[in-house]
């Protein structure tokens, strides 16, 4: 898996990230708070953030994972890991 990646907000600080949105979107979420998320899509001249609710989080991070899973990817436990820390 790739390094754990991070953005910085202009107003809630350092994001994580949960999992890859597709079509150039990926879904963060707040370092500290960790209940807001954030769908991040990056642009030549910085990254556009759009509040989610977190249903919408927890659905592309449980999408992600089958993905990880129905591909036997060596990442999947990683991933899953970070699901359970966030999301249960």
């Amino acid at each position: 898996m790739q390094a754990e990646r991070y953005l910085n907000h202009p107003t809630f600080g350092m994001l994580y990230l949960l999992a890859p949105a597709g079509e150039g979107r990926d879904v963060y979420a707040t370092l500290y708070a960790q209940r807001m998320f954030f769908l991040v899509t990056q642009q030549p001249r910085g990254a556009q953030f759009e509040v989610i609710p977190y249903l919408d989080a927890r659905h592309h991070a449980e999408s992600h994972l089958s993905r990880c899973r129905r591909d036997n990817s060596p990442e999947s436990e990683r991933w899953q890991e970070l699901f359970h820390q966030t999301f249960i």
